[in-house]
């Protein structure tokens, strides 16, 4: 039986042209405003000093590290430096209301069903913890935090590594058949899978169809006696 459901956000709760289209540019528009006029600041000095251990120039000027910020982010380098600073200019960017979380019609009513039968319900995605939870808490739909309890991001691992999947099934204390992960990407879905448990592919869009598990194409499709 399912008694917990980890989903994935970009192109499974949420459209992936949200974050590449609107988030990404965001940030990257007003990185280096903020790294030249708040490098001080206890957050941002932080981060900072992680990205010099991260490229191993312990003297990097600004300069530099913007730079090297840029260069991640035209890699799509999974940085933890980067991912802070851009978690930092989003959370501005949401609470002055310059956007909001999108979040798939289908969504909101099929977690609140599941949050309402008791289900344990997380996110695990790429993105850090607090991108996670700006989405969510200043999304199209609302607030919608308060129906998950646990968030995951790669400091559990890389998604497509069998290792993550069994961390977060240790912390969430329940056995790997019991967890149910939906994502839109099936090598994630394989490593999941590969660590016992049950998955279901999103298919938001044609591009994504692939792989050999279940799919559903809404939330609203997912029938959790199926995966029992």
């Amino acid at each position: 039986m399912i008694r917990a459901v980890i989903t994935d956000i970009e192109g499974t709760t949420s459209d992936i042209r949200f974050v590449h289209q609107v988030l990404f540019p965001y940030a990257r528009e007003r990185l280096a405003e903020v790294v030249q006029t708040h490098a001080i600041d206890a957050e941002i000095a932080q981060a900072l000093q992680g990205l010099r251990a991260e490229i191993g120039q312990q003297d990097a000027d600004n300069a530099n590290l913007l730079t090297a910020l840029y260069g991640f982010m035209d890699e799509d380098r999974k940085s933890p430096a980067l991912k802070t600073l851009q978690g930092i200019i989003w959370r501005e960017g949401y609470r002055r209301g310059d956007f909001l979380g999108h979040v798939y019609d289908d969504v909101m009513p099929q977690l609140t069903a599941w949050h309402r039968q008791g289900l344990v319900l997380g996110v695990y995605s790429s993105g850090s913890v607090e991108a996670q939870q700006l989405l969510f808490g200043y999304s199209v739909k609302g607030d919608l935090c308060g129906l998950f309890s646990h968030y995951f991001d790669t400091r559990v691992g890389a998604k497509r590594h069998c290792d993550a999947y069994q961390t977060i099934a240790a912390e969430l204390a329940l056995p790997p058949e019991a967890i149910l992960f939906l994502s839109d990407v099936y090598q994630e879905l394989d490593a999941a899978r590969a660590a016992g448990w049950r998955t279901c592919q999103l298919i938001r869009d044609d591009d994504t169809a692939g792989g050999s598990h279940p799919q559903a194409r809404r939330f609203d499709q997912i029938n959790l006696q199926e995966f029992a």
